[in-house]
């Protein structure tokens, strides 16, 4: 991935003493609220504005305020925002590529599912293609830590004490890992978790330590059991044709500092999570371990869910392709 700009880097190069390139300021609109969660992306921010002379500002706005987690995608194609944070999973039914990197059960670890990501877009056209197909370039893709369970009650390190339980949800393949232990999948955004919990419309949020401490969730979900599954998170995606109207020189630094963006969050989200357990110990929550025995329950009553993403993509005509990826990603899990 981080040869993919080798000609923009030269253009950057011949370029480089150009000072009469037009000034912009990018609307980046997040569905997360302004955490030290997101500290790659302000980094991000800070960076292409300074090696840029000012000439490239990003303002991000967060917590939704420029649109729902799920109308980020839309709006940025359509250039109503220039940038945004897009979760895959809120677009199961547009993003039919990028949702496979939430699939429960597929990654071992955060840094495995980010090293595919990163090794699937270099090598296979498919991920690249769906992205233009809505307007939108890719710049980077940030890391989630392992998910957990968080509510009032101690018992989620029981896979049989979740039956009946209103778990929090999203996309089209989370879902099915809650109903195949008799859970009930709820849909509810990362910003509304914190007053379902307390008001008991969800018995155990779905997320990592990192959203987890940012959210509080600590507070009205004393207990987090897990960790459960690796996923990778967001994308950060840029309009088409805004990046296509910065010079070429802007360009290089906005691809450059994307990609050290994303090599920052992976090296940084082991630690960045454990931090986050520690501070959520802290302030008064328990982490409670689920047994390699209870996990083990849980994804031997699962589906194979990466085998139901193929049929699912072949059912829609792209069966071939979606075996090709998930051929190349066990070939890289069953290295390792």
């Amino acid at each position: 991935m981080f040869n993919r700009f080798t000609t923009l880097v030269g253009a950057a190069a011949l370029l480089a003493g150009t000072a009469s390139a037009q000034e912009v300021t990018l609307r980046f609109g997040h569905y997360l609220g302004d955490s030290p969660f997101l500290a790659a992306e302000q980094e991000f921010a800070a960076a292409v504005e300074e090696r840029t002379e000012g000439r490239v500002r990003i303002e991000i706005t967060y917590a939704g305020g420029l649109g729902a987690g799920n109308e980020l995608l839309t709006l940025t194609g359509r250039g109503a925002i220039d940038m945004a944070a897009i979760v895959p999973g809120y677009y199961a039914d547009q993003l039919l590529y990028w949702r496979a990197y939430q699939i429960p059960f597929v990654f071992e670890t955060p840094r495995q599912a980010m090293e595919i990501s990163a090794a699937a877009y270099d090598d296979l056209p498919y991920f690249r293609e769906e992205l233009s197909s809505f307007g939108v370039e890719f710049l980077f893709h940030q890391p989630l830590g392992d998910y957990y369970l968080t509510g009032p009650n101690p018992n989620c390190d029981n896979i049989e004490a979740l039956a009946g339980m209103k778990i929090r949800s999203f996309g089209a393949d989370i879902p099915k890992a809650h109903e195949a232990i008799g859970a009930v999948p709820v849909s509810v955004g990362v910003g509304d978790v914190y007053e379902a919990l307390q008001r008991g419309s969800l018995d155990y949020s779905f997320l990592n330590r990192g959203n987890i401490l940012s959210n509080r969730l600590y507070e009205p979900g004393p207990y987090s059991c897990g960790p459960v599954m690796a996923i990778t998170g967001h994308l950060i995606v840029i309009n088409e044709d805004v990046f296509n109207d910065i010079s070429a020189a802007d360009q290089a630094i906005i691809l450059e500092e994307a990609d050290r963006a994303g090599a920052a969050y992976i090296n940084n989200i082991e630690a960045a999570e454990n931090a986050a357990g520690d501070a959520i110990v802290a302030a008064g929550g328990t982490i409670i371990p689920i047994s390699d025995e209870e996990l083990a329950k849980w994804k031997a009553t699962a589906p194979d869910l990466l085998q139901n993403w193929v049929d699912d993509m072949a059912s829609r005509g792209m069966g071939d392709q979606a075996a090709e990826v998930a051929t190349y990603w066990r070939a890289i899990i069953d290295a390792n």
